[in-house]
Order: structure tokens, then C-alpha cells, then sequence
């Protein structure tokens, strides 16, 4: 099942990301590897990019977990959504 669910995260990433591509005017295939600023995401972009995240998978990313880094690429985000979601929520 885990397996599973993390295609089925990379899919749902993707597709955030390519809208937000869209609507940029920027319309090609996007590798999951692929550097998203590089291919046509701004700044902006990737702030809308980590709401929609968060709003599509129903998770709150840490300030600590907001890194260029971790909106490099769909795999990133995908693997941080991953993480995120396994963890138990935590209070205090």
C-alpha cells in the first residue's frame, strides 16, 4: 500500500505543478526530477504551489520544511508529503 500511495502522491503533485505551469504559459512534459523554477515556475509560483499542497493532501507543512529545496522537483515534494504524512500529529 505504501508503495501505492507514493505514485499515487507523485501523480497528484504533478498535476498541482502542471497547472500552475499552464497557466504560465509553459506546457510540456514534466519530469518528476525536473527542476520546477528551472522550468518555468517563479518564486510566487512555488508559494501557490506548496498552499495547493497542502490544501490537496489536507497536511500542514512546517515553516522548518519550507526549503527551495524541498520544491525543487515533484520527487521532493512528493517524498516531503510522504513524510509528512506518515507522521503522528504532535502537539505542543
Amino acid at each position: 500500500m505504501l508503495d501505492r500511495t507514493g505514485m499515487d502522491c507523485a501523480e497528484r503533485v504533478a498535476r498541482l505543478a502542471r497547472r500552475l505551469l499552464v497557466k504560465r504559459g509553459v506546457d510540456h512534459p514534466l519530469g518528476a526530477e525536473e527542476d520546477l523554477a528551472a522550468s518555468g515556475l517563479a518564486s510566487l509560483d512555488i508559494v501557490n504551489l506548496m498552499l495547493a499542497v497542502e490544501a490537496e493532501f489536507d497536511i500542514k507543512i512546517p515553516e522548518r520544511d519550507m526549503t527551495p529545496a524541498n520544491f525543487r522537483s515533484i520527487a521532493q515534494i512528493a517524498k516531503l508529503v510522504r513524510g509528512l504524512s506518515e507522521q503522528p500529529a504532535v502537539s505542543g
